[in-house]
């Protein structure tokens, strides 16, 4: 046991890095990986986008901060817990978008990376997508301690590759960059006013907020507020970094219809200017994604039956439960996104945006705030 609490993972960058680092490791496949949702949130608005950057950044560190406090406070450490403790009873409603959008964003994530690997290093798409399925199973077999070094190593390569993407497109192309923002081009879209720009990052944190149950399991380390806080700018730091990254690599196209219109920003981006091995590593990175998104949405999930079995005092989901459940919800996905059901759940997409604002958002910014200083007694700050 005293080996355990000596553990790297345990000590300062457990309590203040790891929980920035899950919520990033989730968010980047369903977030940022292809780079259209940068083009949607920011990018199609030209000079002026960077704005839905700081509204993103602004809306993931509040959020962070909050929901990190709530958890240490109350001991909510799985997504039934924290949003029953939030909403009472409302607790349902969330339970059905998360589980919504948890299958929807695998979903769309399989399919694209299937594409996407296929494309650039030659893995047929049902090969790629059952490697995956194959590793988020064994990593939900082996539970948190590995899945929590797994996403950290990963974080630090995908970080490398992103990077590595946009040292070479923006230097390829930062002399058209400067134009775009000196002459405030905005003209992919008509009317880009900043309340608008600003209105539209914080859309993007409601399409997002189902990447929080995936860290709760790393909050149990914090025991201070002051922990909380930090842990939270960090993680609204992490979880903006490749955002701003894409869209500066996007506006050395700006306007283009050919790269702000593709299905895949970044594949047409390098495509035209990047080396074939750099296209290549592009196809590893999306697959790394899709594995880290998957278990770090599915990790949440079992966190939820696990705390029910416990209110029904039976044990917990075994290790090969675990795998078994994850296999089947990855399947599933898959299967949805072949046969074109996906594309009819996308459609309420947005809505199931707007339901996470109601029914988590907004709670946690008013009952959430409350809650938290009325239990200001046990802060410890």
């Amino acid at each position: 046991m005293s080996k355990e609490k000596k553990s790297f993972f345990d000590g300062a960058f457990g309590r203040y890095m790891l929980p920035g680092i899950i919520l990033q490791s989730v968010l980047i496949g369903g977030g940022y990986a292809t780079g259209r949702e940068i083009v949607e949130f920011g990018g199609k608005f030209g000079a002026l986008g960077w704005l839905g950057g700081v509204g993103i950044f602004i809306g993931f560190t509040i959020v962070s901060i909050l929901t990190f406090e709530f958890a240490r406070l109350f001991r909510t450490y799985n997504y039934k817990s924290l949003v029953e403790k939030l909403i009472g009873k409302g607790w349902i409603f969330y339970d059905i978008i998360y589980i919504l959008l948890a299958i929807l964003i695998i979903a769309v994530m399989a399919s694209a990376t299937g594409e996407i690997v296929e494309n650039t290093i030659g893995i047929p798409y049902w090969g790629g997508v059952l490697g995956v399925i194959v590793i988020v199973g064994i990593l939900q077999f082996y539970g948190s301690r590995l899945i929590e070094r797994f996403e950290t190593y990963g974080t630090i390569a995908l970080y490398i590759g992103y990077i590595i993407f946009s040292a070479i497109v923006i230097n390829a192309t930062w002399g058209h960059a400067k134009e775009v923002f000196a002459n405030g081009n905005t003209s992919f879209v008509e009317k880009a006013s900043i309340p608008t720009i600003l209105w539209t990052g914080m859309v993007y944190v409601g399409y997002n907020l189902a990447v929080y149950p995936a860290a709760l399991f790393t909050l149990k380390r914090q025991t201070k507020r002051h922990e909380t806080i930090l842990a939270g700018i960090i993680a609204g730091i992490m979880m903006t970094i490749p955002w701003f990254l894409t869209y500066f690599a996007v506006m050395g196209f700006y306007p283009s219809e050919k790269i702000l219109g593709a299905s895949v920003p970044w594949l047409a981006m390098m495509q035209n200017i990047a080396a074939p091995w750099v296209v290549g590593l592009f196809g590893i990175v999306v697959g790394w994604t899709l594995i880290e998104t998957s278990t770090g949405i599915i990790h949440g999930l079992l966190g939820r039956v696990d705390a029910v079995l416990e209110e029904k005092n039976k044990f917990p989901l075994t290790p090969k439960q675990n795998a078994t459940i994850t296999v089947i919800v990855l399947v599933l996905a898959t299967v949805l996104a072949k046969v074109g059901i996906i594309d009819l759940i996308a459609k309420g997409y947005t809505a199931m945006a707007y339901g996470m604002i109601l029914i988590f958002l907004l709670p946690i910014l008013t009952i959430g705030v409350y809650k938290i200083f009325k239990g200001n007694s046990k802060s410890n700050f």
